[in-house]
Parts: C-alpha cells; sequence; structure tokens
C-alpha cells in the first residue's frame, strides 16, 4: 500500500513558462536515465526482494522517494508549459527566421496530446519502457547497476541545468542533483553493508567463481600493438580478489577453433560454400523431436 501527501517533496516553480526547456527536460521523465526508470527499478527491486528488514525497507524508501521525483518533474512540466505565448512567438518567428529556427525545439505533443502537461516520453518523444530497468534478483548486482542509473540521471541532469538561466528551475534541479549525488553513496554504502554482513565476499558479482578459467580471471588482454594501456592500474598488481594481474600486450587467439558452424540445412536455402560437407535435411517437426530429445536426455542426466 502506497499513501500519498498532497505536497512535492521540494518546490517545483519556474519563474516563467518555457515550453522550448519543457521539451528537454522531458529527458529527466522519460528517458533511459530518467526518474521513471530510476522510479520503477527501485520498486520492482523492492517488491522483488527475499531480505526482510533493512535491505528490502532501504531499496522501498527509495524507490517511494522517485515516485516523489517524478512528480516534482512532470508538476514543473505542466508550469513550463502554463499559458505558453504561443501567439506572441508565431509573431516573433515570421519576424525572424533565426528565431523560428532556434524555436524549432518545441515539442507539439505537449499542446496536442497532453494538453500542456508531461508525458511518459523522452525528450525526442519516445516511450519509456521497462526494458530500461534492471532487477536480477541479486543484490549486489542490482545495487551496482543502481550507481550507474544514479550517475547517468545526474549527469543529464546536471546538463538540463546549465539549459536554463530560470532561477525556479534551477532551484529544483539543486535539490536533484543533492539526491542523485546521496543516492549514488547510498548504493555504495549498501554495497559495504552486503559485505560486512556476509551476503557476499566480493565487491564484484563473481557466482560460480570457482569453476572460472583461474588464468582468464586474472588476466589483461590488449589488442593492439601500440595501445598504452597497460600502464593502467588494471593491468598492474593485484585484482580486487587477490589474483596478480596478468598483462598480455598484443594477444593471440588461444584456440584454432574458427567460427564456423555446421553445414546448413539444405530447406532453409543458406549461402553456402560446401566445405563443411552436406547439410543434414530437416523439418520444423524435426527441429521439434530434437528439442525434446535434448530436454529428456538433460532429465537422464541430473537422475544418473
Amino acid at each position: 500500500m502506497f499513501k500519498h501527501v498532497d505536497y512535492l517533496q521540494f518546490q517545483a516553480k519556474p519563474e516563467k513558462p518555457d515550453a522550448f526547456f519543457a521539451a528537454k527536460l522531458q529527458e529527466l521523465v522519460g528517458g533511459q536515465f530518467g526518474e521513471m526508470t530510476v522510479m520503477m527499478q527501485y520498486l520492482w527491486q523492492g517488491w522483488s526482494c527475499r531480505v526482510p528488514g533493512k535491505y528490502k525497507d532501504m531499496i522501498m524508501d527509495i524507490a517511494t522517494e522517485e515516485i516523489g521525483h517524478v512528480e516534482m518533474l512532470t508538476t514543473m512540466l505542466a508550469r513550463l508549459l502554463e499559458g505558453g505565448p504561443a501567439e506572441a512567438t508565431e509573431k516573433a518567428a515570421a519576424a525572424n527566421p533565426v528565431l523560428a529556427a532556434v524555436l524549432g525545439g518545441q515539442n507539439p505533443q505537449h499542446s496536442i496530446v497532453t494538453g500542456g502537461g508531461a508525458m511518459p516520453t523522452n525528450s525526442q518523444g519516445v516511450p519509456w519502457n521497462a526494458g530500461y530497468i534492471v532487477a536480477s534478483g541479486n543484490m549486489l548486482a542490482d545495487f551496482r547497476s543502481n550507481v550507474s542509473a544514479e550517475a547517468q540521471s545526474r549527469l543529464q541532469t546536471s546538463r538540463c541545468y546549465n539549459m536554463t538561466d530560470d532561477r525556479g528551475v534551477k532551484d529544483m534541479l539543486q535539490f536533484n542533483l543533492a539526491r542523485d549525488t546521496y543516492h549514488q553513496q547510498q548504493w555504495l554504502l549498501g554495497i559495504e553493508q552486503l559485505i560486512e554482513d556476509g551476503f557476499t565476499d566480493s565487491p564484484i558479482e563473481n557466482s560460480n567463481g570457482d569453476v572460472e578459467k583461474d588464468f582468464a580471471r586474472r588476466t589483461f588482454y590488449s589488442f593492439d600493438p601500440a595501445s598504452t594501456a597497460g600502464e593502467g592500474r588494471w593491468a598492474q598488481g593485484e585484482t580486487l580478489l587477490g589474483d596478480k594481474i596478468d598483462y598480455v600486450p598484443d594477444a593471440q587467439p588461444l584456440t584454432d577453433d574458427k567460427p564456423l558452424g555446421p553445414a546448413p540445412d539444405p530447406k532453409l536455402f543458406v549461402t553456402y560454400d560446401g566445405s563443411q560437407g552436406k547439410g543434414k535435411p530437416g523439418t520444423g517437426a524435426g527441429a521439434h523431436a530434437q528439442g525434446v530429445a535434448n530436454v529428456v536426455n538433460k532429465i537422464k542426466g541430473a537422475l544418473d
């Protein structure tokens, strides 16, 4: 259950309408790294969290705050679009071709589709989509993703901040910048807490680490003979897991395996030079039968 308080977390009061900046501000609402993304990402992570107590509560707290940030931005957008001087703008543009070109950034959907309100889209009008969010069920992996999401969100907020002289808009964005600064730290501190509480013994995701190829877990491969990447910390000393880093300049293949598949089914009409022999004709039913056989073989293997 969610409760709604009829006040914004922080004020969203522009000095004057600005429909053209509103088009830019849409990126902070429905862009890939906008507030809708972090809101839905954290909500999904919180709802799916299987660790009751401080972790689930923390995720849900910040997720709920992000709902409020979406509300702040949509309110700001509505106020930026309020009473936009369309007629005056048209007259000014008609008298000044340069100004007309500059004003081309206005989003007509703000007038046509929403009647002067925000949209769940990015600055180009592309609808927000759930493919932007990450919710794996692994808190370490998710917290890393959250740090990146906050960093990108903050960067884009900072760029928008530099695109306006409106003191009211800047006032709200100063608050948003500060919250993104803290949230980045919150997720990083959350990773420290995961290690301290014994949920992971590593600062990076390393499930099934015991079956990794030992040489590959500690090697930096360089594929350019003139590369200077070997001068970096990532190619020297120890890894974060305590392994000695091996630097391999001008890396070569580790196998004689070439990227060629088997001979194709002739019924698929694939362009083929015959070097892999004659392909085995098949049908859709045959492919289905093979899939069933694969499942049966896996079950037999598990039982054995």
